[in-house]
């Protein structure tokens, strides 16, 4: 399962494009979301890979 979890942020991202084009929002508006959704995926990543190392 761990090696699925490129797909999240893919569609986190593929989300949050699709809301701001539906709210007449551009890119440069909602660059503030992706870096909140880049950061909340790198910390969830980082925290399942310190289990992998503290467990084995």
């Amino acid at each position: 399962m761990i090696k699925l979890f490129f797909l999240v942020p893919i569609l986190m991202c593929a989300i949050w494009y699709w809301y701001l084009k539906s709210n007449n929002y551009t890119i440069k508006e909602g660059l503030k979301g992706f870096g909140y959704i880049f950061a909340f995926n790198g910390t969830i990543i980082a925290f399942f890979v310190l289990m992998l190392f503290i467990t084995n």
